[in-house]
């Protein structure tokens, strides 16, 4: 009778055990907005790399699974209306194009008011995304637009002139009009009559074929997706600069449910993604430049000498934009240093030093 007891009471806990269920996978929904198309770099690489990196880190543990849906090309958003898009909700994730708000988020701008220093993405992606962490101004601009800030991302390898005639120098640009988004419109300043015309990288294909435009400022893996060569096969190699321009943030609300797993793979995969993204721009780099060529482009070499000059015939942006911050309680001067000091360790030696200029000014 004992054994008997003995083995009805095991087979009751066994029983028990087995029939205790697994603690459930929880399933959470994303929606990543960007009005850029599919097949740009930074678009085409959240959904190959960003997203499977999540996926794969969550699965480690099976505590969470996520439901991505994957809105781009202006499906939700256009492009200028990412940070407006995630700040409302429209959007759980967002990859916001910053140059198309200075005015709101101006400690975002630079990588852009320091032209000629570092024609690098990597370098500029990792200077940039530190000094977004080592000073609190940066977060706190997208705080004020209802969203967290994840990694900041550099997508181009320096930014380059394309023109719809043959260009050798800056005498073909002057009083030319140019093609540029954001901060850029402000390096022709240094160019006699030069007018800027402000427009998205989707738009400057049309604006170049169409006479709008007599130039462009943009990139060369930029020019082959978009196929520049056809309507502006002439390239001056100016090697103005990488700028970060895209941004990965959350809805706080959003943020604010999701569990601090979830919190902690999405932040560590926003590094690895700027990382990649850069990486990528820059092994393309050569790629794009000999794809442009092939569609028809021919690319000049900027003079040295030339190069420097327009370099010391702009305004000092840099100068400017750290006083405005200064001004607003925000501490401009000091990010300005602390990014050209970043830039010379790694290895870059600036046209000119904006930080130096800023001093004496």
């Amino acid at each position: 009778m004992k054994h008997w007891i003995t083995g009805w009471v095991g087979a009751v806990a066994l029983a028990a055990t087995v029939a205790l269920p697994a603690a459930a996978q929880e399933t959470i929904k994303a929606v990543v907005i960007d009005g850029y198309p599919a097949r740009a770099l930074w678009v085409k690489e959240f959904t190959n790399f960003f997203i499977p990196e999540v996926d794969k880190r969550l699965a480690e543990t099976g505590n969470y699974k996520m439901e991505w849906q994957e809105a781009y090309g202006g499906t939700i958003v256009k492009p200028k209306g990412v940070l407006e898009g995630v700040k409302l909700g429209l959007g759980d994730i967002g990859i916001v194009t910053t140059i198309f708000h200075n005015s709101k988020l101006p400690s975002q701008a630079l990588s852009a008011v320091t032209p000629f220093v570092a024609p690098d993405a990597r370098a500029v992606a990792k200077a940039i995304d530190e000094i977004a962490k080592e000073y609190p101004a940066m977060q706190a601009e997208f705080d004020k637009q209802n969203q967290v800030y994840l990694a900041t991302g550099v997508v181009l390898d320096t930014y380059q002139l394309f023109s719809k005639q043959p260009i050798n120098s800056l005498k073909d640009v002057e009083g030319g009009k140019v093609a540029g988004a954001g901060m850029n419109l402000r390096y022709l300043e240094g160019i006699d009559g030069a007018a800027g015309v402000r427009g998205g990288l989707t738009d400057f294909y049309n604006m170049l074929q169409t006479g709008l435009v007599d130039h462009a400022m943009l990139w060369p893996e930029a020019a082959k997706t978009f196929k520049i060569a056809e309507v502006a096969p002439y390239m001056l190699r100016a090697d103005l600069g990488a700028v970060n321009s895209k941004t990965v943030t959350v809805n706080k609300q959003y943020w604010n449910k999701l569990p601090d797993e979830v919190k902690g793979v999405l932040q560590e995969v926003a590094v690895l993604y700027r990382d990649h993204v850069a990486g990528l721009a820059m092994d393309r780099a050569e790629a794009s430049r000999q794809a442009y060529v092939d569609g028809g482009g021919t690319i000049v070499e900027m003079d040295p000498a030339e190069r420097e000059a327009w370099a010391m015939a702009m305004p000092n942006i840099a100068a400017e934009w750290a006083a405005n911050l200064d001004a607003a309680g925000q501490p401009g001067t000091e990010m300005l240093n602390a990014y050209m000091a970043k830039l010379r360790a790694a290895g870059f030696t600036p046209v000119r030093d904006w930080a130096a200029d800023a001093a004496t000014n």
